[in-house]
């Protein structure tokens, strides 16, 4: 246990990508992102900044990063970000999959429409953890 909070834990991941591979978990169980409580989302936000500082200045770090699986490739059916120390050249290279860029400037514009009506017709909604909480 690395630290904790009425909200959260943060312990060591057990196959850490760099030492100081952190793990910052909500105590109350939740799978993913989606079901976290509005009431939560700071607190655990909050830990999860503090823990990207104290990664950074307690092993001097570069910089850190910050992940979350959010069902796909989710080790472990409980929350979980992942704060990691960084440095130059650390052999860590940017994100793990290939990027498939858009096939043109209208297909960009109907993935933008998309998602900008989804989040009116969430927002619109009285969903727990989902905008109005």
């Amino acid at each position: 246990m690395v630290h904790q909070t009425a909200e959260s834990l943060v312990f060591l991941d057990r196959r850490p990508l760099f030492p100081g591979h952190c793990l910052v978990v909500p105590r109350v169980h939740v799978e993913t992102l989606d079901e976290l409580p509005d009431s939560l989302l700071s607190p655990l936000f909050s830990e999860v900044r503090l823990i990207s500082r104290v990664v950074q200045e307690a092993l001097d770090a570069a910089g850190s990063f910050v992940a979350m699986n959010n069902r796909v490739s989710q080790s472990v059916p409980h929350l979980h970000v992942h704060v990691v120390p960084r440095n130059p050249r650390d052999g860590l290279r940017g994100f793990f999959w290939p990027r498939h860029p858009y096939e043109s400037q209208e297909q960009a514009g109907q993935v933008r429409d998309r998602l900008s009506q989804r989040i009116q017709e969430i927002l619109g909604e009285d969903r727990p953890g989902l905008g109005r909480g």
